[in-house]
């Protein structure tokens, strides 16, 4: 009866966490217009926190980011500075697909990120290997990033295993002149 009642509320858990799934269209007609390619040529600073499921803060650090575009391929490059001492460099390759779809690759990201904006709002998704301590985990990323005025973009970011959110990052971005 025991395992029941626990099977049944990790059921109801996987629907509440499908139901309450965020979706592009309702920012449709949000302004300011959010633009991966025009907000990422050029200098981004960027500062960030890393959340565990409990919502403690666990990591902080800053990032400076430069985006350089030949067409419609980008190349992202992102050094981070972590407040523990660490450092750490992604190279993002993004390609534009159509008006408002991106797909992107890295070395620690598996297969293709897939990029969609909408009004103010981008959404990623990919998986990625997230090394962590002595292990590497292999997580999935659901990514919001939402268009603010004076070149300022917020990034939510909800880290999934099995569907269930085990870690949120938030990022506070400016674009640099």
């Amino acid at each position: 009866m025991k395992t029941l009642k626990i099977m049944a509320t990790v059921a109801g858990l996987f629907m509440l966490n499908g139901c309450a799934e965020n979706n592009l269209d309702y920012y449709k007609n949000t302004m300011p217009r959010a633009d991966i390619k025009e907000y990422f040529n050029g200098p981004v600073k960027a500062w960030g926190i890393v959340q565990d499921w409990k919502g403690r803060v666990v990591r902080r650090f800053d990032v400076n980011m430069v985006g350089k575009w030949d067409g419609d391929i980008g190349t992202l490059t992102e050094n981070f500075d972590y407040y523990d001492g660490k450092k750490q460099q992604r190279v993002w390759t993004i390609k534009k697909l159509s008006e408002d779809t991106y797909e992107g690759t890295a070395s620690d990201i598996i297969e293709k990120a897939t990029g969609k904006n909408v009004g103010s709002a981008v959404r990623w998704n990919y998986v990625m290997n997230l090394p962590v301590d002595d292990t590497t985990y292999t997580i999935r990323f659901d990514d919001w990033m939402w268009a603010m005025n004076d070149g300022v973009l917020i990034n939510r970011s909800y880290l999934k295993k099995f569907g269930i959110t085990v870690s949120e990052i938030t990022i506070f971005m400016q674009k640099q002149k």
